[in-house]
């Protein structure tokens, strides 16, 4: 490659990076501002079904500006009252991906409410924050995702705790399935897989510097596998957890196969 080559390539790089960047920060801004006015606040169920279609929206829409498209594999099930969303963990781009799909409230790292512009975002769609070197945080945590899905949401758990590259399934975190169980809730598990070479893998590197290189990087596509919802009533969770992490281990090599052309 010649340095005037390389010289454009560059350049086009980092007009990807400010106009995606931008745009989904004015895009967020732009769709909180229409949402807030218009909350439903007096009748539970219209109150979740407006703030899924409002999140839905949402990540669909900050997916597009990033150019990464979504192919599901499966049907995804409608919401009849509370149900937990569990999936494996690759990217910060899974967070638009499941949201898109499933609408919901995630179970998010405590830092992020900190975060200029995105963590206000966060707190007001109702995103659960942990502190997961905190036992308290923890446990806070498992009764707050208890209490909204016995009050009919839906919510959104990575239980490996953290991104990881390639596609093996990492052991579960407890919390999650303890909570699914004392509610009593159905668990919808997810697998997801990215094209190789997206590049999409959140691993060994800041924050900052993942979002600028998802946001220069070329049109990607991420395949979305969804099994049957697990039920958890009158079930031990270690036993709820084991189930789901190889149902998730399962699709996640459905997703493969599906982006890799061989299904």
């Amino acid at each position: 490659m010649s340095d005037r080559t390389a010289e454009s390539f560059a350049v086009r790089e980092r007009l990807r990076q400010v106009t995606r960047a931008g745009g989904s920060v004015g895009l967020t801004l732009g769709m909180l501002a229409a949402y807030l006015p218009h909350r439903r606040a007096r009748h539970k169920e219209a109150d979740i079904d407006y703030r899924d279609a409002w999140v839905r929206a949402w990540a669909g829409a900050v997916l597009r500006v990033f150019r990464v498209r979504v192919d599901v594999v499966g049907s995804i099930p409608p919401r009849a009252g509370g149900r937990m969303v569990v999936s494996n963990h690759r990217s910060a781009l899974d967070i638009g991906v499941v949201l898109s799909q499933f609408g919901g409230r995630m179970v998010s790292r405590h830092d992020i409410a900190g975060w200029p512009g995105l963590g206000a975002g966060a707190k007001l769609i109702g995103t659960v924050f942990v502190d997961r070197a905190d036992a308290k945080s923890g446990m806070v945590t498992i009764r707050a995702m208890r209490r909204l899905l016995e009050e009919g949401d839906t919510v959104d758990v990575f239980p490996e705790g953290t991104t990881f590259a390639g596609d093996e399934v990492h052991e579960f975190h407890p919390g999650a399935f303890v909570a699914a169980v004392g509610a009593r809730a159905p668990i919808v598990p997810v697998g997801l897989a990215y094209e190789r070479g997206s590049g999409a893998a959140y691993v060994d590197e800041t924050f900052g510097h993942h979002l600028a290189r998802i946001a220069a990087a070329p049109p990607s596509r991420v395949v979305v596998a969804v099994g049957d919802p697990i039920p958890t009533e009158a079930r031990r969770a270690k036993d709820v957890q084991a189930e789901t992490r190889a149902k998730v281990t399962e699709l996640v090599a459905r997703a493969r196969a599906r982006s890799d052309g061989r299904a």
